[in-house]
């Protein structure tokens, strides 16, 4: 029997080079205010719904033009479209998972002429008064690390006898991979994994997802990440 994966990818700081989220508020928010919001997130003071409502509260203005060309700046990883690519050819279903915002990455999908890929992600209303307010379509309180619920994306679009492979880098990240089956890390999230002992590929760019990829769809027999089942077994329960 083939073995069939799904791919779901974080997109802020890992498909984009930089954190756009972060990016924007710290360049059009109220700095004091920017970064303690941030610091209160990563210390678990806050959750990640109430860091986003702070941080729009805290732009008093931005304009529509200044807002896109500061976004358009920001470069992604090329080789993502290499792992486009590999999925497409190999007929893999690939998610974009963010905590961010779909303001900004439609700009930026649309750019990269990317924007036929599936993407769940929290909403963002530029007003007439040139403020910010944000949404949270996918919000569940049982996802600690972020406002667009990741877990169930992963759950909803993947069944028992299929592979889940998450990539991604950062705090949002961090709840989501205990229900994967592989786990592709770098930067926060990696150091999360080492910390927590979840086992993960690390990696610097798609070119590494991929050729760890070609060497798991090529194994004759390949396990599912036992923690992972245990888990996704919790959740069925609970529900």
């Amino acid at each position: 029997m083939e073995k069939v994966f799904k791919v779901f990818v974080d997109f802020d700081g890992t498909i984009t080079r930089k954190d756009i989220g972060d990016a924007v508020f710290t360049k059009f928010g109220h700095t004091a205010i920017v970064k303690q919001v941030i610091e209160d997130l990563l210390s678990d003071r806050i959750s990640a719904r109430d860091c986003w409502l702070k941080l729009c509260q805290s732009v008093d203005y931005i304009e529509k033009q200044e807002l896109d060309e500061f976004i358009l700046r920001i470069e992604i990883d090329k080789t993502f479209h290499d792992l486009v690519e590999y999925c497409d050819k190999n007929k893999i279903k690939l998610f974009i998972l963010s905590d961010g915002f779909d303001y900004y990455i439609d700009l930026i999908l649309k750019r990269e002429k990317l924007d036929h890929l599936k993407v769940f992600s929290n909403k963002l209303r530029l007003n007439e008064d040139n403020t910010l307010t944000p949404a949270f379509p996918y919000y569940d309180s049982g996802c600690t690390t972020s406002a667009n619920c990741k877990r169930n994306h992963i759950i909803d679009n993947s069944a028992d006898d299929e592979y889940t492979v998450f990539i991604g880098d950062g705090n949002s990240d961090k709840y989501t991979v205990h229900f994967c089956d592989f786990i592709f890390a770098k930067d926060d999230l990696l150091r999360y994994c080492e910390k927590e002992r979840i086992s993960y590929f690390p990696f610097n760019n798609f070119t590494d997802v991929i050729g760890r990829m070609e060497t798991l769809r090529n194994r004759k027999r390949l396990k599912k990440r036992h923690q992972a089942e245990l888990k996704r077994r919790e959740l069925y329960i609970k529900e």
